[in-house]
């Protein structure tokens, strides 16, 4: 039997090589850039945080297995710090409610009339990101999930649109997308992946390859016992002045009134009877255009 010939844009072998890297890149950036062109998504809040943080009633199952391994095994020093986890991931699992909360909140008031602003962006994972992309299912709004392959699987969670759920096998594009239409980071509490997206945002702001956006940690306690920040200062690492590229809060009300002070937008936060934007208008937001290329300030396509 003759060997088929296939064109070179239809031979996976070939466009795995690793001189089709460049290829491959621009494809994973260009596929995520089109598709949300074409939706009209303008701009987007990020939503970072931790896999781990699930609903409360969920981590309260986990409590309560804690609890009875604890019961059946009093002198384990492993199940003692197991049940110390648990509790204290009790303590922070109300932030699940409040990044749904904050999504639902920020959905309300940046979609409508058919243009997609403030659109809520996360990993596309369980969790805090499930509960971001869970606010705005609630209200059958967009929501985006940024997913990526791991060598244990991440499966995107249920509640992103669709068609905006992408998944990348390059971590440097991912962390393009989540910045390219930002007018907002939110940080929730989380571990070493969401340390990492922290510091490069707050890296890209303090050099000025992004604009100012605000840059908002959920919670308070957690971030002041994970991260002295003042020490940064004092050993002359960052400037006094660096320690303002943040901000904290510790609701949903608080974060939404940061980012529209911001923007000059505070007035958008009231209802009308329809539960949209008064006038159906954001106040003096920038276009697609000004919004999408002053966040690209940032990257260096070479």
């Amino acid at each position: 039997m003759a060997t088929e010939i296939l064109k070179a844009y239809e031979d996976i072998d070939f466009l795995k090589r690793p001189e089709l890297r460049p290829l491959r890149l621009q494809a994973e950036l260009l596929k995520a850039q089109i598709i949300q062109d074409n939706l009209n998504v303008l701009s987007t809040v990020v939503v970072y945080g931790s896999a781990r943080i699930e609903a409360p009633s969920a981590v309260r199952l986990g409590l309560k297995e804690a609890e009875a391994a604890l019961r059946r095994k009093p002198d384990c020093a492993h199940t003692k710090r197991r049940l110390k986890r648990a509790q204290r991931l009790l303590e922070i699992s109300r932030y699940y409610d409040v990044a749904r909360d904050f999504s639902r909140e920020m959905s309300r008031i940046g979609q409508h009339n058919g243009e997609l602003e403030y659109v809520i962006v996360t990993g596309g994972g369980p969790g805090l990101m499930e509960a971001a992309n869970r606010g705005a299912a609630d209200i059958d709004a967009k929501s985006i999930g940024l997913n990526i392959t791991l060598p244990l699987e991440q499966e995107p969670n249920p509640f992103i649109s669709p068609e905006l759920s992408f998944t990348f096998h390059y971590f440097s594009v991912r962390k393009m997308h989540f910045l390219l239409r930002a007018k907002a980071v939110c940080v929730f509490p989380g571990g070493y992946g969401t340390l990492d997206e922290l510091f490069e945002t707050l890296t890209l702001i303090q050099t000025q390859k992004s604009r100012t956006i605000p840059v908002i940690l959920f919670g308070p306690d957690y971030w002041g016992q994970m991260i002295n920040w003042q020490r940064f200062v004092d050993f002359g690492m960052i400037d006094e002045e660096d320690l303002e590229l943040f901000s904290y809060a510790d609701t949903a009300d608080e974060a939404v009134r940061m980012i529209l002070e911001h923007y000059g937008e505070a007035d958008a936060a009231a209802t009308t009877s329809d539960g949209g934007v008064p006038n159906g208008k954001l106040a003096d937001s920038p276009s697609a255009s000004e919004t999408i290329e002053g966040s690209r300030t940032h990257v260096d396509p070479a």
